[in-house]
């Protein structure tokens, strides 16, 4: 402590279970603001998760769905998730069939750039289908 006392630091305990407890002296604000520093720098380095969205039609035609495919395989390719939905607008929900055969055949274009999550199922008037990026090697 004495030795700590006449640099001017602080005498920090490491690990007290040991025999003798291990110590160091060090400038303790300094270590705490190190700590929050590394802290932070590992939180700006954590990838997020990013969601687009494709929005269908029950009746969408081939342009407009090679369109969004094109769309979606940018967005795969940058390491994006993709949720693609199939939207029935008053009794176009007799169509769902029709709906789920759209996403399956979406997912099957986009089968080397990124793989289904989840497979078509319907909510309320949405047919949702997730898809995510393939590794990238």
């Amino acid at each position: 402590m004495r030795i700590a006392e006449d640099q001017e630091l602080d005498l920090v305990e490491i690990s007290a279970k040991v025999d003798p407890p291990v110590c160091k002296i060090i400038d303790y604000q300094k270590y705490l603001y190190q700590q929050k520093k590394k802290a932070k720098e590992m939180k700006s380095n954590a990838s997020k998760v990013v969601i687009k969205e494709i929005r269908f039609g029950p009746n969408t035609d081939e342009h407009d769905f090679q369109f969004k495919l094109k769309h979606a395989i940018n967005f795969l390719q940058e390491g994006s998730k993709v949720k693609a939905y199939v939207f029935f607008r008053g009794r176009s929900i007799l169509f769902s069939e029709q709906g789920e055969k759209l996403l399956l055949r979406f997912a099957v274009e986009l089968e080397e750039y990124g793989k289904a999550e989840q497979m078509p199922k319907l909510e309320g008037k949405r047919m949702i289908m997730m898809l995510t990026p393939n590794k990238k090697k």
